[in-house]
C-alpha cells in the first residue's frame, strides 16, 4: 500500500509534466516555422503614441527625443497622471515647442485611478482632436511605456498587408525585449552576489518574452486569440471606437487592461495579431519584489478576466482551440495554486516515508524508485531548460552553449516565483483588494540611462 501511493503520487505528477513538455514542444515547434512580415508604407495611416506617465522625470525626456527622431511623422501624446516630480513640466517644455508631442493631463481626484482609465482619458481627448471627419480605419494608436523604445522599423512593419494593411486586424502585438540585458554591474559597489543576482533576473526576463511568451503568441494567430499587452500594443482606432460605444470607454477596470482590451476586441469580431520582425525595448527589474509586484498585478488582472469566459464560450467569433486557449491562459493563476499543491504531494509523500519507513524507502529506491524520481527531475527541468538554447539560437546568437543551458535552468528556478504570485494574486482578490500599484523603476542608476541611449 505504501509503494502503490508513492509510485501513485510520483506517477500523477511526472504525467502533468509530460503533458506541459508536450505543449512546450509545440510552441517551439510554431515558434520556429515564423515566416518575415511583409513590410508597408506607414503613410498610409496617421500614427498617435501615447506614453502613460507617473513621476517619470528620469526617463521620459529621452523618450521624447527618441520617439521624435525616430517617428517624425507620428503625433505622441503624453499621458501624465498627476506626478509629483518634474515629470509635467518636461512634457509642457516638449510640447511648448514641438507640435508633434502633446499634454495629456489629469489631476486629482480623477488622476492615479489605473492605466486603463489614462488611456481612456488619452484615448477621447485624441479622438476630440481628430475631429468628426477622421478616417478612424486609418489612424493607430500606439501604446508605449515612459521607458520604452518602439523598433525604428515598426510602422513599417506594422503597416504590412499581414498587420494593419488587412482591415480585420483590430490590434497588433510587437514582441517585447529588455533593453538593460547586458548590463554587467547593475549596482556598482553593491557586491558580486547582488549584481549577479540582478543580472540573471534582468536576464530571465529577456528570455521569458523573447522564448515562451513570444511562441505563445505565435501560437496564439494559429487559434486567432493573440493577446495584446501592455508596452508596444497598436490599436486601430475604428476598433476601440466600436469598444467605446459599447461600454463607453475602450478600456476596461481590470488590472490586465490590456488582455482585457483584446479580449473585448476579439469578442466584438476584430482580429488581434503579433509579430517578432519588430519590438518594443523595456526595462527589466533588478529587484526580486518589485518583479512580484508587478507579476502579481497581471495574475489578479487575469482571475478577474475570468468572467468573460462565458462570453468567450457563446461567441461564434471563437473557435474551440481558441476558447481552449483562452481559458488555459485565464486559468493559469488558478492552476498555479492547484499545482503548488498537486507537486507538494509527491514531495511530502516521500519525506514522510523517508522519515517513518526507512526500509521501505531503501528498498522502494534501489527497485525503480530511483528511477521514476530521476525521470521526474528530468522533465520538470527539461520543459523549462530547453528555452535557453532555443534562446540563444533565435535571439542572442552570440551567447556561448554553455550560458544557454545555464539559462534555460536558471529559468526553471525563475518559474517558481509564478506560484508565489498566484498565491499573492488569489489571496488579494478573496480579500477584495484591487489597488493598482505603479512598479518602480531601477532608473535612477546611470547603468539604466546608459542602456536606455544603446537601445
Amino acid at each position: 500500500m505504501l509503494r502503490t501511493t508513492l509510485e501513485v503520487s510520483i506517477a500523477l505528477s511526472f504525467f502533468l509534466g509530460v503533458l506541459f513538455l508536450c505543449y512546450v514542444l509545440v510552441l517551439i515547434r510554431n515558434f520556429r516555422g515564423v515566416r518575415p512580415e511583409a513590410p508597408g508604407d506607414p503613410s498610409e495611416f496617421s500614427w498617435h503614441f501615447v506614453v502613460p506617465c507617473r513621476d517619470e522625470e528620469a526617463v521620459i525626456d529621452g523618450t521624447l527625443e527618441y520617439l521624435t527622431r525616430h517617428f517624425p511623422r507620428a503625433h505622441v501624446w503624453v499621458v501624465d497622471d498627476h506626478s509629483t516630480d518634474n515629470t509635467a513640466s518636461i512634457i509642457s517644455s516638449w510640447a511648448g515647442s514641438s507640435g508633434q508631442v502633446h499634454l495629456v493631463a489629469r489631476r486629482l481626484p480623477d488622476a492615479r485611478t489605473g492605466k486603463g482609465d489614462a488611456l481612456n482619458y488619452a484615448y477621447s481627448r485624441i479622438r476630440e482632436w481628430m475631429g468628426p471627419h477622421a478616417d478612424l480605419s486609418r489612424a493607430i494608436l500606439c501604446i508605449v511605456d515612459a521607458d520604452g523604445r518602439p523598433a525604428p522599423n515598426m510602422l513599417e512593419v506594422c503597416a504590412g498587408p499581414g498587420l494593419f494593411g488587412d482591415p480585420q486586424i483590430g490590434a497588433v502585438q510587437a514582441e517585447v525585449r529588455m533593453f538593460n540585458r547586458d548590463v554587467r554591474e547593475p549596482f556598482p559597489g553593491e557586491g558580486p552576489v547582488t549584481n549577479t543576482f540582478a543580472r540573471m533576473l534582468a536576464r530571465m526576463q529577456d528570455l521569458e518574452f523573447r522564448g515562451p511568451i513570444s511562441a505563445m503568441q505565435v501560437t496564439r494567430r494559429l487559434t486567432g486569440t493573440v493577446n495584446v499587452g501592455g508596452n508596444g500594443q497598436l490599436n486601430r482606432f475604428s476598433a476601440l471606437e466600436i469598444l467605446a460605444a459599447s461600454t463607453g470607454k475602450p478600456w476596461g477596470n481590470a488590472l490586465l487592461e490590456d488582455f482585457e482590451l483584446g479580449l473585448r476586441m476579439l469578442l466584438s469580431g476584430w482580429k488581434t495579431a503579433y509579430t517578432v520582425d519588430t519590438w518594443v525595448d523595456q526595462e527589466a527589474l533588478w529587484k526580486l519584489r518589485p518583479l512580484l509586484t508587478q507579476r502579481t498585478r497581471w495574475a489578479q488582472g487575469s482571475m478577474q478576466c475570468v468572467r468573460y469566459l462565458p462570453l468567450v464560450w457563446r461567441s461564434p467569433h471563437f473557435k474551440t482551440a481558441g476558447f481552449v486557449e483562452v481559458l488555459y491562459f485565464m486559468c493559469q493563476p488558478w492552476l498555479q495554486v492547484l499545482g503548488s499543491l498537486v507537486y507538494a504531494v509527491p514531495i511530502s509523500v516521500f519525506a514522510y516515508h523517508a522519515a517513518v519507513y526507512p526500509d521501505f524507502m531503501t528498498d522502494f529506491l534501489q527497485n525503480g524508485g530511483a528511477f521514476l524520481i530521476v525521470l521526474y527531475g528530468i522533465v520538470g527541468i527539461g520543459e523549462f531548460a530547453i528555452w535557453g538554447p532555443v534562446y540563444r539560437k533565435r535571439s542572442e546568437p552570440q551567447t556561448t552553449r554553455r550560458a544557454a543551458l545555464g539559462y534555460g535552468l536558471s529559468l526553471a528556478l525563475y518559474t517558481l516565483t509564478t506560484y508565489v504570485v498566484a498565491w499573492r494574486a488569489f489571496a488579494r482578490l478573496i480579500s477584495g483588494k484591487g489597488s493598482w500599484a505603479k512598479t518602480k523603476r531601477n532608473a535612477s542608476a546611470p547603468q539604466t540611462a546608459n542602456a536606455l541611449e544603446s537601445a
